[in-house]
């Protein structure tokens, strides 16, 4: 899926718009034991309860693409015959109204998961969107198809914060809280995955609020595919590779090159606003490498490296690669932070044997704040 097919979903999840009719889902204490069901009318609902499950549900298209939604890939085989994709089939074609398939499906979850001593719940809905036609003109036309499609949502259960609030019949002000709050979802996923503006069968999107934590025991369970690499995980075998395979060339100076043009790919593709997740291949990252004097011999190290670590002809997201928004040297006990744009700064030198770190103090030098002068320098006349 792009970005531009994620934003569709997205703005249909809104009462006035979607054909959700009921919300599913279960309430888990951190015993693994259903405490109660959930089976609610949407449209039973006051507008401010279904915006709010609807709301959640949304959460589980948020994020970024790479990062925090991630392509789940069934192989034919799972599509054919399999457990997993037969029950995940049977909730999307029973449009969730079998209580028998979400039972079986809330079991596996529960058994999998673990949430770290956390109540929480499931959420499920069902919806049924025909697809309006789109020209090339970018002219909308009537619905050429129906896509069907599940949404899951697993929510921590939290305790409210005490507050301050106003009892209107004693005319005081009182501590009070509500007794538990429905946080944001933590995973989730869409069946089936919303490409080309059209079911794909093959793909779900799973969604993870946190880039570093993929819920390998959910995906086990509930998909039973190979697992993908989380984003910290991309970026820790990339990092392998380069220091593997350039060993003493790995300098600051080529870190620093790789890490500016990586960079200028993200922020010119966010500009650009293309809907498609920008990719870079291992090929075009030994182009750069090449280009700050790195040989080939070490180039073709690296791709090698790579191949082991991602597959042979990866494309990697480069956002999952580097941190765009910042560029950090550590030297011992001192660390040197500075804006990614000014990275060229930085310099490294030896003087008299010793390994420097170098950065032009330019005319305001300031230590926590307070002006201070440089000794050497000449006073201002």
């Amino acid at each position: 899926m792009n970005q531009k097919e994620v934003n569709e979903l997205r703005r249909r999840l809104r009462p006035e718009k979607c054909a959700v009719k009921c919300i599913y889902g279960c309430y888990v204490n951190s015993k693994k034991e259903i405490i109660s069901y959930l089976d609610e009318s949407l449209g039973r609902m006051s507008e401010q309860e279904a915006e709010k499950y609807l709301g959640l549900l949304k959460k589980t298209m948020s994020g970024s693409l790479g990062k925090n939604l991630i392509d789940v890939v069934f192989s034919t085989e799972q599509v054919m015959d399999s457990d997993e994709y037969r029950l995940l089939s049977a909730l999307r074609e029973s449009e969730l109204k079998s209580g028998e398939i979400r039972e079986e499906f809330y079991r596996k979850v529960i058994d999998a998961l673990d949430m770290r001593d956390v109540n929480y719940v499931i959420l499920l809905a069902y919806d049924a969107y025909d697809v309006p036609s789109r020209g090339k003109d970018g002219e909308v036309g009537d619905s050429d198809t129906v896509y069907r499609y599940i949404l899951c949502g697993v929510c921590p259960v939290k305790d409210g914060k005490l507050e301050l609030g106003y009892f209107a019949g004693e005319n005081e002000f009182h501590s009070c809280a509500p007794e538990q709050i429905v946080a944001p979802p933590e995973l989730g996923f869409l069946f089936p995955a919303f490409d080309d503006r059209a079911a794909n069968i093959y793909n779900v999107l799973f969604y993870t609020k946190s880039a570093g934590d993929l819920h390998q025991d959910f995906l086990d369970a509930v998909f039973h595919t190979e697992p993908p690499m989380s984003a910290g995980e991309q970026r820790e075998a990339f990092e392998s590779a380069l220091t593997e395979a350039l060993a003493e060339s790995c300098q600051l100076e080529v870190v620093r090159a790789l890490h500016e043009q990586l960079r200028e790919k993200i922020e010119e593709h966010r500009d650009t606003k293309d809907p498609e997740p920008l990719v870079v291949t291992t090929g075009e990252v030994e182009e750069i490498l090449l280009r700050q004097g790195v040989s080939q011999e070490q180039t073709e190290a690296f791709r090698r490296e790579c191949a082991e670590r991602f597959g042979e002809n990866a494309a990697l997201n480069p956002e999952n690669l580097i941190d765009s928004k910042r560029f950090e040297v550590r030297a011992g006990d001192v660390t040197l932070t500075v804006e990614p744009a000014c990275s060229y700064l930085v310099e490294t030198r030896v003087i008299d044997g010793v390994k420097y770190l170098l950065i032009p103090a330019g005319s305001d030098v300031e230590v926590n704040g307070l002006p201070v002068s440089v000794a050497g320098e000449e006073d201002p006349e």
